[in-house]
């Protein structure tokens, strides 16, 4: 009985140790596994920094407006006779657009008329009269007035007459009509809108600490939205007031609209180009990673040589002559680095880089979600990850 006990112990003994040296080398195999194991290398997209040109500019947002734009309005009250415009049509200076009845007004001055043909003749006689030396001088001068105060009155009424008429002050694009045929309009009725679209006035604000940058006759690019500024002007003038409530200063700008592509009241992106300056480190903006310890750039450097050294290879393998078409060298194992730098300006989708990078540095432009500190990688600048990689998706940008 006791002899079976024994042997029952020592088997279990036997057993749990095998289990447990087993759980030991495998995890040890496991460790030596994953850490003899490397990761991948990932393909990665880098730019090299080197000094090029920069040309800074203030950035603002601003609205346009139409260099003559006016809401037409009648002057006198009336009824509209006719409406002599259509919505958006180019009208030149001085052309009628609004015709108001003038019935009566006109009457009056066909009335006028004749009086002042009739006292106007009366004139030509007393003067004729008066050179035959049987008319008085105080006939004369009674003629005259009478004559003079007609011609007055005529213009008077003829200046009623052309208030019944709406003009266009300038030549323009008139907007939609506002009124209709038959309608009583008061005086100051604003009838429609006139816009000289050929120029146009873009109004900015920037910062009081870059007013010194600014001056008459810069140049300014314009644009709709994102980086694109297809529209070129220039600084027209500069407020010399600086609102002490918003600490900013009112600009004016005015830029050619010869294709009709900006409208009045519309939002515009505003840079104000500065003198350019060369020298400058700048990398895509997408190379640079903010983060709540700074900004940073993964720079692209060789593995140390321990690490990239190959493990020995056997005596026989070392002394065999190499094959007939071999592969070529391998290249250096590269690394991650990851850097620290401190960011200036941003232009066109580039940022300057005062300090953390020099030049000659290799630097990911994209995918550092990815990527980490010492971290093995491969070149490839075949392929950009930030553009599209379809044509199709090239085509939408």
């Amino acid at each position: 009985m006791i002899k079976r006990f024994l042997i029952a112990i020592v088997l279990l003994i036997l057993v749990g140790g095998g289990l447990i040296g087993f759980n030991m080398f495998r995890d040890k195999a496991i460790q030596d596994f994953f850490a003899n194991m490397k990761p991948p290398a990932a393909t990665v997209s880098t730019v090299v920094v080197k000094p090029a040109s920069w040309t800074p500019g203030i950035e603002a947002i601003g609205t346009v407006n139409a260099v003559r734009g006016v809401g037409l309005a009648v002057e006198t009250a009336g009824i509209v006779k006719g409406i002599l415009f259509e919505a958006n049509h180019k009208v030149e200076a001085g052309q009628v657009l609004v015709q108001l009845d003038d019935a009566v007004q006109r009457a009056d001055l066909d009335a006028q008329k004749a009086q002042a043909a009739f006292d106007q003749t009366a004139l030509n006689r007393a003067q004729e009269l008066q050179r035959k030396g049987v008319g008085s001088e105080a006939n004369l001068d009674t003629a005259q007035a009478a004559a003079s105060a007609s011609a007055a009155q005529v213009s008077k009424l003829q200046a009623v007459v052309d208030q019944r008429q709406l003009k266009a002050p300038f030549a323009g694009t008139v907007g939609i009509p506002r009124i209709d045929p038959g309608q009583y309009l008061a005086p100051g009725t604003t009838v429609a809108t006139l816009q000289d679209l050929e120029t146009m006035r873009v109004d900015f604000t920037v910062p009081e600490q870059q007013l010194p940058l600014l001056k008459i006759g810069q140049t300014v690019r314009l644009g709709i939205g994102g980086d694109d500024m297809p529209f070129t002007g220039s600084i027209r003038g500069i407020d010399p007031r600086i609102d002490p409530a918003s600490r900013l200063v009112s600009v004016r700008a005015e830029v050619a609209n010869t294709e009709g592509r900006l409208s009045p009241g519309q939002f515009v992106q505003v840079r104000v180009e500065l003198p350019e300056e060369d020298g400058i480190l700048a990398l895509p903006q997408t190379a640079l990673t903010s983060s709540l310890y700074g900004d940073y750039v993964f720079v692209v450097r060789p593995a140390a040589p321990d690490a990239a050294k190959p493990a020995e290879a056997p005596a026989a393998a070392q002394s065999a002559p190499p094959a007939t078409g071999a592969a070529e060298p391998e290249k250096p194992a590269l690394v991650l680095s990851q850097v620290f730098v401190k960011a200036g300006r941003r232009n066109g989708g580039q940022v300057e880089i005062l300090e953390g990078v020099k030049a000659g540095d290799e630097v990911v432009t994209a995918g550092q979600n990815r990527l980490f500190n010492g971290m093995s990688v491969a070149v490839d600048n075949s392929v950009d990850p930030s553009k599209p990689g379809t044509p199709q998706q090239a085509a939408a940008q």
